[in-house]
């Protein structure tokens, strides 16, 4: 598809784009993409290959910017990515999609925006605000997540923490990463440094670059939130386990005196004292001695 920038995005053919020299937006796949650049005056050196597409990122290029996106399914993070290749030159935008994620960014922008993209910057901008405009509902629902793995963990249901942490804690890694080079792709077109955008549009980019900074912002504090929780799951474990050594401890040295009392009346000496009527002493002794060592944990306040 083929759009002329304007107030309104409309449809128009290659033939008019390209002899009339409308400033337009070209959506193409990787098989047309040559044909759409050589016919725009794009010159790329180098494969064209949205394979590559692992970042986002832009390079600058004699004849042109080449950019690529790499932007998460947002209800997948950890999964597959949407690829796209971008070019940009003095009066086109050509982007590559064969995923058909470009399109719907574009019908989205047609249906939702009131000035779609008058200019190559106002296009631009619109087009990265939309693919990021759901993305603070995402991580409102990550919030969410981690608050109530705390609140599990204060009533003592943490049984599959770890398990509900994990899958969390990776996907926001993934998206700090990914918003931080969408904060510098933001910076880099600012840049201009092929002159290919007028000066006083830079403001769209400036906007682009302070909104993915938020984003990457509030991903970064969902992360030391989370390691906040671990460290209480964390605690909270160790608490259980330091219970449990003390339990054991106060188990060994009851016992361990009654072991002793025991082996040395299990040996069987001849002149033993007690050797007839010692069972009811020996009885009484380690009675004793438990409470002997129950008043001592008491006073210690280890019971």
């Amino acid at each position: 598809m083929i759009y002329a920038l304007g107030e309104q995005l409309r449809e128009i053919t290659l033939e008019q784009a390209i002899e009339d020299m409308i400033p337009s937006v070209f959506l193409t796949d990787s098989g047309q993409c040559c044909e759409i650049l050589q016919r725009t005056g794009i010159n790329y050196e180098g494969e064209i290959n949205l394979g590559d597409a692992y970042f986002c990122k832009i390079e600058t290029q004699q004849e042109c910017l080449y950019g690529t996106l790499a932007v998460p399914r947002l209800l997948d993070v950890l999964g597959d990515r949407y690829r796209m290749l971008l070019f940009v030159n003095r009066n086109y935008i050509v982007i590559v999609d064969d995923q058909g994620f470009a399109q719907r960014l574009v019908n989205r922008i047609k249906k939702k925006k009131l000035h779609q993209g008058e200019t190559k910057e106002h296009f631009l901008y619109n087009f990265f605000a939309e693919f990021m405009s759901k993305d603070n509902m995402v991580l409102e629902d990550f919030e969410r997540s981690i608050m109530d793995m705390e609140d599990n963990i204060l009533h003592d249901k943490n049984r599959n923490y770890q398990n509900q942490m994990m899958p969390i804690r990776r996907q926001l890694l993934i998206l700090r990463s990914y918003y931080e080079q969408l904060a510098e792709m933001g910076k880099a077109f600012e840049e201009n440094e092929n002159r290919f955008f007028m000066k006083k549009q830079l403001k769209y980019f400036g906007t682009l670059t302070d909104r993915a900074d938020r984003l990457m912002g509030r991903t970064v504090h969902l992360i030391d939130y989370a390691k906040q929780v671990t460290d209480a799951y964390q605690a909270q474990v160790d608490a259980k386990q330091n219970s449990n050594m003390q339990f054991l401890t106060i188990i060994s040295t009851i016992f361990l005196p009654l072991t002793l009392i025991t082996s040395w009346y299990g040996m069987n000496f001849k002149n033993m004292p007690e050797l007839d009527h010692g069972y009811p002493v020996i009885i009484g002794l380690c009675l004793l001695v438990i409470i002997t060592c129950i008043i001592i944990f008491k006073k210690k306040k280890i019971l």
